[in-house]
């Protein structure tokens, strides 16, 4: 099951994506929530998968503003240096224990709308990433338990401010400025897609292939992260893991590649589709 988040006429709501149209949840929301984090909450999905079942799908995806996919996360917790390739160009050794930063929510921003290049820097980058959504809440997990408190899974560029990243051994600022973390364009349900292990991950830019890689070159699985967030924080339904990029980011590149004003930026994982965004100027 594919599940969106969406705006239409001024009014948010999220629904069931068939084919190229969405079966709007409103119809049903005293029951499941209005929001898909209120959904994963009230542990919902299965009773939205049965509505699904014989529910119209009456909204177009082209006249519908993508929202990301959980608009409203309690947490963001995102994992720097992740990948073999990333730490090999680098120059880093291989961590030993995962490297935790935070988004903040209104930081992200809806597949097809606009990433914003922020009047303070223009050294913008892009990081194809895949995103872990929380379906039931978690402590202490084992790392053998913890795709069983998986909802699903989604795309993310986890847009960088590479100066502002760079001010301190702290990440936060050069990650959260505004609208610069692309989320989307969907929820991939666990029943879609069972093993975040074996996925192909592929960034490009205008149309040229920037980053390619698969999912088992991550130094920390799925399940590890997903254990390790759990023992300093309570895990809950729709907090987001973003698991880290491969190799191949615009800053190591010689010269480096900054994403502009005009250029689209696409983060396309098998088996979950394709985030597109393009840039704008604050």
């Amino acid at each position: 099951m594919k599940i969106v988040s969406f705006s239409k006429g001024g009014r948010a709501s999220f629904g069931v994506v068939v084919g190229d149209r969405v079966a709007d949840v409103a119809p049903i929301g005293f029951d499941v929530g209005a929001t898909l984090r209120e959904a994963l909450t009230r542990g919902a999905l299965t009773r939205i998968a049965q509505w699904a079942s014989t529910a119209p799908a009456t909204i177009s995806l082209d006249s519908l503003e993508f929202l990301p996919v959980i608009p409203d996360p309690q947490k963001i917790l995102c994992v720097g240096i992740n990948y073999r390739t990333h730490v090999a160009e680098t120059g880093r050794e291989i961590p030993k224990y995962p490297m935790i930063f935070t988004r903040f929510a209104d930081s992200q921003t809806g597949h097809l709308q606009p990433i914003i290049r922020p009047h303070a820097s223009h050294k913008l980058d892009f990081e194809g990433e895949l995103a872990i959504v929380i379906g039931k809440a978690g402590r202490h997990i084992k790392a053998e338990r913890a795709l069983e408190h998986v909802a699903g899974y989604s795309a993310y560029n986890d847009g960088s401010i590479r100066d502002w990243q760079r001010h301190s051994i702290q990440f936060v600022p050069g990650k959260n400025f505004p609208r610069t973390g692309g989320f989307g364009p969907w929820l991939v349900t666990t029943d879609e897609l069972a093993d975040p292990s074996q996925l192909a991950l592929t960034t490009r830019l205008n149309g040229e292939v920037m980053q390619e890689c698969r999912t088992d070159d991550m130094i920390f699985s799925a399940e590890t992260l997903i254990a390790y967030c759990s023992d300093f924080t309570p895990l809950n339904p729709g907090d987001v893991i973003i698991t880290g990029t491969t190799g191949g980011v615009g800053a190591f590149r010689e010269p480096p590649v900054w994403m502009k004003p005009g250029d689209v930026v696409e983060v396309e994982i098998s088996g979950i589709g394709t985030l597109r965004n393009t840039i704008a100027d604050e």
